[in-house]
């Protein structure tokens, strides 16, 4: 047995007589996982998700498997009853788990389905450190976060690692070095690399140089001061990526480089980019893959002939991404229009179709708590397709139901999003069937005419979030219609659900007397998913929301389906192809 192998033998005992605590799951094997962590400091939100993400996709694509995580400090067990205006929005996987919008970075980037094996808050760790101190499995021991809690991530990782027979894991760590709630987290980090052994992990730190506009300068004091402050806790970075608005100046990366003892080859620039899907380019040109495989001494496991083939795909996408003919504009109408964020997603959608399709799709935010049928045309006029999103809560519901009438009554491309599409069944039950007082028992109660209702089943259940439907859930498409041609003419397609109401199943059968099609719907089940006006030029809901399964290379069929319906009803000239014909083209669908 090996020094470090002894190492972790000890470390995995729990005793009352050692101070070596560290627990290894079964199936863990020490030296098969390497660890590459990535830090931010100086300020949040420089992009560590979006970093770690693209720096994975470059090993990706040599051939090795990766499993990314996040790290939250927040107390909060999961994202679920985050308001989108403190935390951007909130990405659901499809095994249900409510996390980080990072995590959709991860997925669009990696091409991967996650679980809730790749997301960690504080509130999951101390729950399962409480769970395990209740049922004596500390073995009286007093609990500590040394080396408890700190033990606690650890096998959070190591469990990662094992379950996923990763060559690499990444994990990133929310916020920055010096927030309180983030020190166990780099602690723990810490031990990690110790009792792994060398070459077993690599520490990059993100961190901002400034640009003072006074100055004219860069000045790299801050990023050197919050350096120090990592390497204080134990941590010395071998990878320093430097955010700026500019390229940073040689002299500002020879300044860190001396201050923080990282070779300066290994100190790289990154100025903003016009495009995230540009950053893997950048990091390949900073030679920063072979970097991280010649620290972590995992050279050998690489496959030159798949990284030619998956480079060469990624770099058809990205060439695609400024050879745009065409521009739309598609109008998001929703209460949450002040934080991007709250979007994050459906903004990668569009973005995605659009790319596909040779199109530049400009969007322009309408708020719409202000909205009425009055002036419904004065906000949409210059917009040639709307997406109405998701929320929660009553702010904004009738304007919403307003937009939906306006393209409804003036062949407006439409796309409605789980809350949207509850509201397109109102405007559809009021305005065509005659139930002039439908509504939604979240809007309104104690309504006379509830088309949307928690279901009996859904009723039973308690507690906030605990009634809603999560996750990845398949979706019965009913032949011939408009979404059964958009995902290929296939009888089956899977989706992702956030949400608690649905369409009562009395109201059913008259709405579909009036025109109104549900060609989505849950297998054995009356609950609706899909709904679309056949008449009309592009006119589709789903209570779903499609947009968390969008890729860069996978575009998702509906959106593309609006995107080419925009292009056709603002160039008609051109005499473009029908949604249905362009979204089958660029989704590789049949015929």
């Amino acid at each position: 047995m090996t020094d470090s192998e002894d190492l972790l033998q000890k470390v995995s005992d729990i005793s009352t007589d050692s101070e070596f605590f560290s627990p290894v799951p079964k199936g863990y094997k020490k030296g098969k996982t390497r660890y590459v962590f990535v830090m931010g400091t100086v300020m949040s939100g420089l992009g560590k998700g979006i970093f770690s993400s693209c720096l994975a996709k470059l090993l990706q694509d040599k051939g090795l498997k990766v499993a990314p995580i996040k790290l939250e400090g927040y107390l909060n067990v999961d994202s679920g009853t985050l308001n989108p205006f403190r935390h951007g929005e909130v990405f659901v996987l499809d095994d249900g788990m409510e996390c980080d919008m990072d995590l959709g970075t991860y997925e669009r980037i990696l091409d991967q389905d996650l679980s809730r094996a790749n997301f960690a808050t504080s509130g999951q760790i101390f729950s399962s450190i409480l769970h395990k101190e209740r049922h004596g499995d500390y073995l009286g021991r007093d609990v500590q976060m040394i080396p408890h809690v700190t033990g606690e991530v650890k096998l959070k990782l190591r469990q990662l690692a094992a379950d996923s027979d990763a060559d690499v894991v990444f994990v990133e760590i929310g916020g920055t070095v010096g927030d309180l709630e983030n020190a166990y987290y780099i602690e723990a980090t810490r031990e990690m690399a110790y009792e792994e052994g060398p070459n077993s992990s690599c520490f990059v730190a993100l961190t901002y140089i400034l640009e003072p506009p006074t100055l004219g300068e860069q000045k790299s004091k801050a990023a050197q001061l919050g350096i120090k402050q990592l390497m204080q806790l134990g941590i010395q970075p071998q990878i320093i990526a430097c955010r700026a608005s500019n390229p940073v100046s040689e002299k500002a990366r020879q300044k860190i480089s001396v201050y923080s003892n990282v070779p300066f080859e290994r100190v790289i620039s990154l100025p903003d980019s016009a495009s995230i899907y540009m950053i893997p380019a950048m990091l390949r040109d900073n030679g920063l893959d072979f970097e991280v495989l010649r620290l972590l001494k995992i050279e050998d496991r690489i496959n030159l002939r798949h990284e030619r083939k998956a480079w060469a795909q990624w770099c058809d996408f990205t060439d695609k991404i400024d050879a745009k003919d065409y521009q739309i504009t598609i109008g998001i109408t929703g209460k949450y229009t002040s934080v991007r964020d709250s979007y994050a997603s459906i903004i990668n959608a569009l973005e995605h179709a659009g790319i596909a399709l040779g199109c530049d799709v400009k969007i322009e935010w309408i708020e719409t708590t202000t909205i009425t049928d009055d002036n419904a045309a004065e906000n949409l006029n210059d917009v040639d397709g709307i997406i109405v999103p998701g929320g929660f809560g009553t702010r904004g519901a009738e304007g919403k139901i307003a937009c939906i009438k306006y393209a409804k009554e003036n062949n407006l491309p439409f796309l409605g999003l789980c809350f949207g599409f509850q509201m397109a069944v109102i405007e559809f039950a009021r305005n065509v069937c005659s139930l002039k007082k439908a509504n939604s028992t979240e809007i309104k109660p104690e309504c006379p005419e509830p088309v949307i209702d928690i279901l009996p089943e859904q009723k039973k259940i308690e507690g906030l979030g605990g009634n809603m439907r999560l996750g990845g859930r398949d979706i019965e498409l009913k032949r011939r219609t408009l979404a059964w041609k958009l995902f290929g003419k296939t009888d089956s397609v899977r989706m992702r659900f956030r949400h608690r109401y649905e369409v009562d199943p009395r109201y059913i059968e008259c709405m579909e007397k009036a025109g109104l099609v549900f060609s989505g719907k849950a297998p054995n089940q009356p609950i609706m998913q899909i709904l679309e006006i056949p008449s009309h030029r592009f006119f589709i809901a789903t209570q779903a929301h499609p947009c968390l399964t969008s890729r860069p290379l996978r575009p998702q069929p509906i959106f593309v389906g609006l995107v080419a319906a925009a292009m056709q009803r603002h160039y008609p000239q051109d005499k473009l192809s029908d949604p249905v014909k362009a979204t089958q083209k660029v989704c590789n669908r049949p015929g």
